[in-house]
């Protein structure tokens, strides 16, 4: 097995064709296609199958594929390093951000990353925490945001904020963002909270036990868009932080009021801590706490806190 037949198995996959894959690769088909028999033999399994709309992968085909795509990802970075050794920084960094926060920080982590280090190539992945910390861990990302983690034998991590949680309705509802209400407002009325064991539903289900407030939930959703939808028709209130829904409030489309006593969740930059951290990805990690800096001391990231870097 070689990087060719590696290389020639992803861009068919991709292409679904060995003619398009190719002219991609710059090869003749029956090269491409002799890469793929070698590969099969070594395996001892067929990787593709013929289908109406092209190459399909097998199962054994999306296994070595995603193995081949992350060591294909490690040996570019690793050229990547030893290529920058003694001039500027460079090579790809898979950087996982949360939905909540994208727009917040994406453009300018992006920006600082172009502007400071050119080398470096930046890859942006949304998602939601617990599939973040899945893919950190898997290899597929470098670097992430997550929610409430600890530093554990697998992960490192760095506190970055703390932000408030907001209770969320419509504008009628008399909520204010400089009026405090308690989590018993919720009492009575339908609540709008995402499925368990997401964080701001385990957040949530503390704070009612400790206070003994019984919610009606009458509606799951884990996207935050979907629970701002369902808010907006009419649904019930939910539970947000200021960065999801400053721009709504401030539009008008929804209303919000943070918690007393406050509930609040902490955002934290991590890494696989098994792993030797690349010069791109701190450069990265830093471009995302200026980001975040900025952001909380612009006041764009509504009832965030900044933690003192240890």
């Amino acid at each position: 097995m070689d990087l060719k037949q590696l290389r020639a198995l992803l861009t068919v996959s991709e292409t679904r064709s060995v003619t398009r894959a190719a002219a991609v690769l710059h090869l003749v088909q029956p090269a491409v296609s002799r890469q793929l028999r070698l590969l099969e033999e070594e395996m001892g399994a067929p990787l593709f199958t013929r289908e109406r709309n092209g190459m399909e992968l097998t199962d054994a085909g999306k296994l070595l594929a995603e193995h081949a795509r992350r060591a294909l990802r490690e040996l570019d970075q690793a050229r990547g390093e030893i290529q920058s050794a003694s001039v500027a920084v460079s090579g790809v960094v898979n950087l996982g951000l949360l939905p909540s926060t994208c727009d917040l920080i994406a453009g300018p982590i992006a920006a600082g990353v172009k502007n400071k280090y050119p080398g470096v190539k930046l890859r942006v992945i949304t998602g939601y925490a617990g599939h973040l910390q899945q893919w950190l861990l898997a290899g597929d990302l470098d670097a992430a945001l997550l929610y409430d983690r600890e530093p554990t034998p697998t992960l490192a991590i760095e506190p970055l904020l703390d932000e408030s949680l907001y209770i969320v309705g419509l504008p009628v509802s008399g909520l204010a963002l400089r009026k405090p209400r308690r989590l018993s407002f919720l009492t009575g009325k339908p609540v709008i909270l995402p499925s368990a064991p997401h964080g701001i539903r385990a957040l949530v289900e503390h704070e009612c036990a400790v206070q003994k407030v019984t919610l009606d939930v009458v509606a799951e959703a884990d996207a935050m868009n979907l629970q701002k939808t369902f808010v907006q028709h009419g649904l019930g209130y939910t539970v947000l932080p200021g960065a999801a829904i400053l721009d709504d409030v401030a539009r008008g489309v929804l209303a919000a009021a943070p918690m007393n006593p406050a509930l609040r969740r902490r955002v934290v930059s991590a890494w696989p801590a098994q792993k030797r951290i690349t010069r791109a990805t701190q450069c990265v990690l830093d471009e995302m706490r200026v980001a975040v800096n900025e952001c909380v001391t612009k006041g764009r990231w509504a009832g965030a806190n900044l933690i003192a870097r240890r």
